[in-house]
């Protein structure tokens, strides 16, 4: 009872958590589609920043940063993260193709977002790396953002020691990357955020569903077998006989 409790208590707390994430995302778009993408908050102020604090070390390393944010390297994260999430080769399989699928259907998710809004990025002159497509949601800030949270699940689920501080760092990696993407001038601070916001509705989702659904022996990596009463090492006293003196 307490295990189906337990699992009922995560799959609540996180489709509380990816609603919530999600209803904050949904009064971001308006605000952005109210405003027709012109620059908000504090957009202005972080890009203006951007702009004066750019040294060329400072550049090459975001560059570089930013470039884990897509392509390949997020989708093999995410079979990382399936295969330290199992405990058997059928799980872990299983595990890659669920982070798989939670990735690729929330940059879906992001697509359709993206091309309904049609933010315009900020002006051309500001940019330092490539880009392409609108700019709401930023797209390598969903994609880090959601790899991160399964890597941070997965090494929460079966991780080793100190993994509070891989789980920090982790953490840390998927941030950073969405900075560098205001820090280089391809978007504004609100894209960045929107993603951010994006990853952690669709991964608390996904979550819930996985809790809800999943079989106790891949949620735990326990065997629901009885376990049988121990087995004394000698034979019981019978009552009757105590205080008895055995015969010669």
């Amino acid at each position: 009872m307490k295990r189906g409790s337990d699992r009922r208590d995560i799959a609540d707390l996180a489709g509380s958590v990816g609603l919530g994430a999600l209803a904050a995302f949904a009064v971001l778009t308006m605000v952005v589609v109210g405003g027709d993408g012109a620059p908000l908050f504090t957009d202005d102020a972080l890009s203006g920043w951007s702009l004066a604090h750019r040294p060329v070390m400072a550049v090459a390393s975001a560059r570089g940063l930013t470039a884990t944010g897509t392509g390949v390297v997020p989708y093999a994260l995410a079979v990382l993260a399936g295969i330290v999430a199992g405990r058997t080769l059928r799980h872990r399989l299983l595990a890659a193709a669920l982070s798989l699928c939670c990735l690729v259907s929330g940059q879906a998710v992001r697509y359709g977002v993206m091309t309904l809004v049609a933010r315009p990025r900020p002006p051309r002159l500001d940019w330092h790396t490539h880009a392409s497509g609108w700019a709401y949601p930023s797209g390598h800030s969903t994609t880090a953002a959601c790899t991160a949270g399964l890597l941070v699940l997965a090494i929460s689920l079966r991780g080793p020691r100190g993994r509070t501080l891989l789980a920090v760092v982790i953490g840390c990696w998927g941030a950073l990357v969405g900075l560098t993407r205001v820090y280089l001038g391809v978007h504004w601070f609100t894209d960045v955020a929107g993603g951010w916001l994006l990853s952690v509705g669709w991964l608390g989702l996904c979550l819930c569903a996985a809790a809800s659904w999943l079989p106790d022996r891949f949620i735990t990596g326990i065997t629901n077998t009885a376990t049988a009463p121990p087995l004394e090492d000698h034979a019981p006293q019978d009552p009757g006989r105590r205080g008895r003196s055995r015969p010669a």
